[in-house]
């Protein structure tokens, strides 16, 4: 497994370069693996593929604040990152692991491995567990509400490799959630419609801490391979920089 802890210049880069390293595992390498560890300088809001913009973002408040609304190539519904939210990206291979074709066993099996690598560093403040579809919470086990969101994760699946990329929340401005999204039309059982503001949670960690132990979920990653920077480029041309894909519903 590959290793890239890259940040590119604009959302737009940052968002098709998860696209390009599983591009480039489906053309180049059967069993080729990567993990990415990235962070936005600046607030952005990602829609998953099928989200209604208008339906799951403040659009005129993302427009005023110039918080550049984005689609990924995933499901699932709209987050918003920035700086103290960090990103990570995992390219994983069926002929490494045939089980992963499974889009139940994929989810189990990424949450599982952050589950144990993150569990024991904050177990002070409560417990990590899976919820919903694929959220990852820190539940204090007070009451049924207890239960707060740290992560959320979607996937893409392809031919011979799968995408697995989500948020990891440490120090972000949780305020601005509340601010850019609506409340959103699918929700988990867990969640009992609460605000955004009671529902989500920054970890008690530090950076440092948190990027150790997504390395630790996903070990014998090796020195960085080469940022396939072209397509990348090529990607923001043809589709995430292009309002037509980030803003109609598809």
């Amino acid at each position: 497994m590959q290793r890239f802890e890259h940040s590119l210049a604009t959302p737009a880069e940052n968002v098709a370069f998860d696209e390009a390293i599983l591009e480039w595992a489906e053309a180049n390498s059967r069993e080729g693996e990567f993990l990415r560890l990235w962070e936005s300088a600046e607030p952005m809001v990602v829609v998953g593929r099928s989200s209604h913009v208008e339906k799951e973002v403040d659009v005129a408040f993302c427009r005023r604040e110039r918080i550049p609304i984005l689609r990924r190539s995933s499901g699932g519904a709209a987050i918003v990152t920035g700086p103290g939210c960090l990103m990570y990206a995992v390219v994983l291979s069926h002929a490494v692991q045939s089980e992963l074709k499974d889009i139940t066993r994929a989810h189990s099996f990424v949450l599982k491995q952050l589950t144990k690598a993150i569990g024991p560093l904050v177990a002070h403040a409560g417990t990590v567990a899976c919820a919903g579809t694929s959220d990852l919470v820190l539940d204090a086990g007070a009451d049924v509400a207890s239960a707060r969101k740290f992560s959320g994760n979607s996937l893409r699946m392809k031919r011979t490799h799968l995408l697995y990329h989500g948020t990891l929340l440490y120090n972000f401005d949780l305020p601005l959630i509340e601010k850019c999204l609506r409340t959103p039309p699918r929700q988990p059982e867990y969640r009992l419609h609460r605000v955004h503001s009671d529902f989500v949670i920054n970890l008690p960690l530090s950076r440092e801490r948190l990027v150790d132990a997504v390395v630790a979920a996903f070990p014998a990653a090796s020195a960085p391979g080469q940022v396939p920077i072209s397509r990348v480029e090529e990607l923001v041309t043809e589709r995430f920089g292009k309002a037509e894909w980030n803003y109609e519903f598809r």
